[in-house]
């Protein structure tokens, strides 16, 4: 029997699971890997998906402007995935920025197919105001990112 999926506002107390599944993606290159005091400091940005009371995924929704917020740090561990759990994370970060009153939300991504069944697609980085690469300085990759831009209008 598969046990229930809730998506909650991250605990302080979730900091330890949260940051070994980023870290996990993170040594494989495909997400910027965190400080914990960085999760401290932001994580009433974060949500987590529980299953059976373990953190099997996460997400953070940060707002960048009045009218763009960012959607990060998407992950749901290796042995979560295949079960709808990004799927809910980034509909839960698409129903929080439509709560906050955000027009906009962008993300950078290695996987655009997954953000497009939410109606984001691809954009320029030229099109991204320049106060969202702050975080970008401390990425082993900066400047020569890869990731893909994406945007879509928050309904």
């Amino acid at each position: 029997m598969m046990s229930k999926i809730t998506i909650e506002r991250a605990k302080l107390s979730d900091v330890d699971e949260m940051k070994a599944i980023l870290d996990d993606f993170a040594e494989g290159g495909e997400l910027l890997a965190r400080s914990r005091m960085d999760f401290y400091e932001k994580i009433r940005d974060f949500y987590v998906a529980r299953v059976g009371g373990v953190v099997a995924g996460m997400v953070a929704l940060h707002v960048s402007w009045v009218d763009l917020a960012e959607i990060r740090s998407l992950a749901v561990a290796h042995e979560f995935q295949s079960r709808g759990i990004g799927s809910l994370l980034a509909k839960e970060c698409m129903e929080d920025a439509l709560s906050l009153g955000v027009d906009n939300v962008f993300t950078l991504t290695y996987r655009p197919g997954f953000f497009e069944r939410f109606g984001f697609e691809e954009v320029s980085k030229a099109e991204l105001p320049h106060k969202v690469w702050k975080v970008c300085l401390d990425c082993v990759k900066f400047p020569d990112c890869d990731e893909i831009a994406m945007m879509t209008r928050v309904k």
